[in-house]
């Protein structure tokens, strides 16, 4: 048997605790998944990445940005694997992640005092649906528990812009960053500015690319696009502004390795366009195409962290 509770029960029952958010995005395509955890600190965050690393099971990756939690995972299931020093330290791991049509289960194993980030803190965090708990659950001491929490199924959209301003006025970067704060749709995860090639004749005055990526439900995904080419339609000062748009958590190595050449290099239209079409990347056209060139290189370094903003010569 088992008990189901809502999060408002669930904060009823263990106090209010730190979880500010969790939203799990999955890319079915390429059986992936990623749940993002936001706390209201960093000690807790570090120390369930330890931990979780440790324990292995569905995560294939785990790193903390601040004091965010950021998982990738498969979707599936694996064996949660404490090691030897559980019965001292405890332990906590995530056995699985499948999806459930529009929703996502996670099912969470702790041991010992680590249960209680997993059987009490994520379960009462916003963006939980409900969490299903054995009728025997007990957090604390030496009890190993399992709990699984149901989620929103998500997905990941990247959008970048290129071309938004003149020498005289606009700034791409505040453009995007003002567009992403402001949505009424989504969960707004990232802000990238990309430095691009400094040589290009067009540029206005460094030569960037800006994007920025939301969680949102598949349903509302249209939505939000349209809000998006509707705020950059207003604000934008150039008649050259296009926006590339991808969903999904893996960014094709075909537009990677366009966006390492677009710091280099001086790229065309035609380039940018038949980049996007083989890899999947939307163009949209708002006030003109040249614009292409540097979205979709925007969408080709979103994923390589600092290396995005560095000058070509600062990667090496």
């Amino acid at each position: 048997m088992s008990q189901i509770l809502k999060p408002g029960e669930i904060t009823q029952r263990y106090g209010k605790l730190f979880c500010r958010g969790i939203y799990t995005l999955v890319d079915e395509k390429n059986n992936r998944a990623r749940i993002i955890e936001e706390c209201i600190a960093k000690g807790p965050v570090e120390w369930d990445a330890a931990n979780r690393r440790r324990a292995g099971g569905a995560i294939t990756d785990i790193r903390v940005e601040g004091t965010t939690l950021i998982m990738d995972t498969i979707i599936g299931e694996r064996d949660v694997q404490f090691g030897p020093v559980s019965k001292d330290v405890g332990g906590q791991g995530l056995k699985a992640l499948k999806v459930e049509g529009d929703q996502v289960r996670t099912t969470w194993v702790g041991l010992a005092g680590a249960s209680v980030g997993i059987g009490a803190c994520i379960p009462q965090g916003p963006g939980t649906i409900e969490a299903v708990y054995p009728d025997d659950f007990s957090i604390g001491g030496a009890h190993r528990v399992e709990v699984s929490v149901v989620t929103p199924k998500m997905v990941r959209v990247v959008y970048a812009v290129d071309d938004t301003d003149t020498k005289e006025k606009g700034a791409s970067w505040v453009l995007m960053l003002n567009m992403a704060r402001s949505a009424p749709i989504g969960h707004f995860l990232e802000h990238k500015i990309v430095q691009l090639n400094p040589n290009v004749p067009e540029k206005t005055t460094n030569c960037v690319a800006v994007a920025a990526s939301f969680a949102v439900k598949p349903e509302d995904l249209d939505a939000l696009t349209e809000y998006v080419v509707q705020f950059i339609k207003e604000n934008t000062y150039s008649q050259n502004t296009t926006i590339a748009m991808y969903v999904g958590l893996a960014i094709p190595a075909k537009a990677q390795e366009y966006g390492h050449r677009a710091k280099r290099e001086i790229m065309t239209v035609d380039q940018a366009t038949d980049t996007a079409e083989s890899c999947g990347i939307r163009l949209i056209e708002v006030t003109g195409k040249r614009g292409s060139i540097g979205a979709v290189a925007g969408i080709g370094c979103f994923d390589m962290g600092m290396a995005a903003a560095a000058l070509p010569d600062d990667i090496d």
